[in-house]
């Protein structure tokens, strides 16, 4: 090449045309052809080039029937090309028949399945006149808990969250990275100073309470305002209190208790049948008289129920099964009473169930319940309530957990079963009488607890000695044939046994109170006797009420008279005059450990007020009916009606 065609060596070579076939609506592949980039496209042509990414298909452009009007040489090339791809097509058909016949086939939808004897016998058959069919299993009824929850489960009682520890402070503090703030170390000292007391003035303040618990001496004998005396006979085992030389209280309990004595004790009960107009039901515990459940009494899930203030025919149902507590021994005619708010009395502390309540006993001082609200705030469970007693009274912390966790285990018994309970049953009964009474009552005012039973003196002495060990030595035996006296005529219990189960009651000025019982309540009538005073009407009158009302107050504790009661003390023409006489009687009632409710004096001299009743009554443990007059006083001459 010469050097004057080195600038022109590019030549322009025709590049070779490009051929794209489409079918038309007849079948017939045509063959469309485009030149190079010089060439231009053919004549007539309308085909318009299709944009990247359009839609193709039956709505792509397809070119028109000018194309076969074109040059001859285009024509003869269409047909080879069409030739050539109706061979291919060919061969690819035949290849495609000898790859099916290498395919391995499916089994056949029958292989695998049951045979037709085994169809048969899995055919249930239709049910025919005469059959019999086994009956259904028996489902096992579920048990209603405290607080509407099933056995087990634990119910949200969303109380506040309580307060920590200092420890438990200083774990907090130590989680989080506050040192380059001024302020964490003084919110620090405060949540410190906020907290417990370290162990050692713990335990010089642990070591103090003991000595005010351990009660007072003198010349190495104990001293105190109350004794206690508990005779153990085959048929019958009595506790008498006594305040000095007085007798202020007097239980008794027979072997047969299990039916008339049952407060306290633990159910699951059968509901019978409930009463809408009554807002009660009947519930069946398995005692020869069904208990009543009133609506205040029982309890339930509001998640269970729509309203907010549900009617009892809603929350239960006939045949149900609930945990229930009773709460009054039956009276007569009348069964026993019952709530679903169960309750596990403890020495120190009292254990409610899946529940919110949370509070300590009011007769305590304000410095003792904030000491003792501080420990029950540490120990105290999330899921259940707790109450601290009265004889709390500088308890420590190690004697709460321990009263706390000995009551956790025993509902967790009680759980257990309840969970398996088809039907009504007992699941829980209260301690002995002479154990429930020391539970209750026994503390450093009591000069000491004898006991003329070996075998329940071993039960007592070891009870005390695990919940106030420096009480233990206060716990006796009395040996009757050492004494050469049974206990109660020894300590002159006896004698005012006697005078307890009379109608008349002397009063130490010569007046006198006549008790009498009926069926709706008690009258207590208030006479001045013998008193005939010495200065005037008035203050004779007046001092002869003073008395009763004192005598009237000791009287209802010691023969356990409740309900409504009446008392008819003397007119007195002075207003503060019968101020006075009522202030006294509460005051002598504010030593009632039972509830009381006391109204003014009316005009016509009477006093009504009500008191918690529990059981029948002393005079119901030593009588019983007249067969003559049932219980009227009074015999009918039914001959002079003739």
């Amino acid at each position: 090449m010469n050097e004057n065609n080195q600038g022109n060596d590019r030549l322009d070579v025709p590049a070779e045309p490009t051929v794209s076939i489409s079918d038309d609506s007849s079948g017939i592949a045509r063959v469309n052809s485009s030149g190079g980039p010089g060439q231009p496209s053919a004549p007539g042509s309308g085909a318009k080039k299709r944009r990247r990414g359009s839609r193709g298909g039956r709505n792509r452009p397809r070119p028109s029937a000018a194309v076969s009007g074109s040059n001859e040489s285009d024509a003869v090339n269409e047909t080879d090309t069409v030739n050539a791809v109706n061979e291919t097509d060919t061969v690819n058909a035949v290849n495609s028949l000898d790859d099916r016949e290498n395919i391995e086939l499916p089994d056949r939808m029958s292989e695998g399945r049951p045979s037709a004897e085994a169809g048969a016998q899995a055919l249930v058959p239709r049910p025919k006149i005469g059959d019999t069919r086994p009956a259904p299993a028996p489902v096992k009824p579920t048990v209603t808990m405290p607080g509407g929850v099933r056995p087990g489960a634990a119910k949200p009682t969303g109380r506040r969250k309580p307060r920590s520890t200092g420890e438990d402070d200083q774990q907090i503090d130590a989680g989080k990275d506050d040192s380059s703030s001024p302020l964490s170390s003084s919110s620090a000292k405060k949540k410190r100073r906020r907290g417990s007391r370290s162990r050692g003035e713990s335990r010089v303040v642990d070591v103090d309470v003991v000595e005010r618990r351990r009660g007072r001496e003198r010349n190495g004998k104990p001293i105190g305002r109350y004794f206690m005396c508990v005779q153990v006979r085959p048929n019958m085992t009595q506790v008498a209190v006594m305040e000095g030389r007085s007798l202020i209280e007097h239980y008794v309990s027979r072997p047969a208790d299990d039916i008339s004595q049952i407060h306290g004790n633990i159910y699951v009960g059968r509901v019978q049948n409930v009463l809408p107009g009554m807002e009660a039901a009947f519930v069946d515990i398995a005692t020869p008289k069904n208990a009543v459940l009133y609506r205040g009494d029982v309890q339930y899930d509001a998640e269970d129920i729509v309203d907010s203030q549900p009617r009892i025919e809603q929350i239960l149902k006939s045949r149900q099964l609930i945990v229930c507590q009773v709460t009054k021994n039956p009276i007569g005619v009348k069964g026993a009473r019952l709530t679903q708010e169960v309750s596990l009395p403890g020495r120190f502390v009292v254990l409610i169930p899946n529940s919110k309540t949370y509070g300590i006993s009011k007769r305590l001082p304000d410095n003792e319940r904030k000491r003792l609200r501080t420990i029950l705030d540490r120990v105290k469970p999330e899921q259940h309530g707790l109450i601290v007693r009265t004889a709390a009274e500088s308890a420590t912390e190690e004697e709460l957990t321990a009263d706390m966790t000995r009551l956790l285990d025993q509902w967790s018994q009680i759980e257990e079963k309840a969970s398996k309970a088809s039907g009504p049953m007992l699941l829980y009964r209260e301690p002995p009488l002479a154990v429930r009474v020391i539970r209750e009552e026994f503390n450093s005012d009591y000069r000491g607890v004898v006991i003329d039973d070996r075998q329940l003196y071993e039960d007592v002495h070891s009870y005390v000695n695990a919940f106030n060990p420096e009480l233990a030595d206060r716990v006796e035996f009395f040996d009757r044939e050492a004494e050469g006296l049974p206990i109660f005529e020894k300590h002159h219990v006896h004698e005012q046994i006697h005078k307890a189960l009379d109608r008349k009651v002397w009063l130490p000025s010569g007046g006198s109170l006549i008790i009498e019982h009926t069926e709706a309540l008690t009258v207590i009538d208030v006479n001045t006797g013998r008193n005939v005073g010495s200065s005037n009407l008035e203050q004779t009158v007046f001092q002869n009420n003073l008395e009763a009302a004192q005598e009237v107050a000791r009287q209802l504790r010691l023969r356990d008279i409740g309900g409504i009661i009446v008392i008819d003390f003397i007119d007195m023409e002075i207003k503060e005059n019968r101020k006075k006489v009522i202030e006294a009687f509460k005051v002598a009632l504010s030593r009632d450990k039972t509830r009381t409710q006391v109204f003014e004096i009316s005009e016509l001299g009477l006093v009504e007020m009500t008191r918690k009743r529990i059981g029948e009554g002393l005079l119901t443990s030593y009588a019983s009916q007249c067969p003559d007059c049932q219980g009227r006083g009074v015999l009918v001459d039914h001959s002079l009606l003739l």
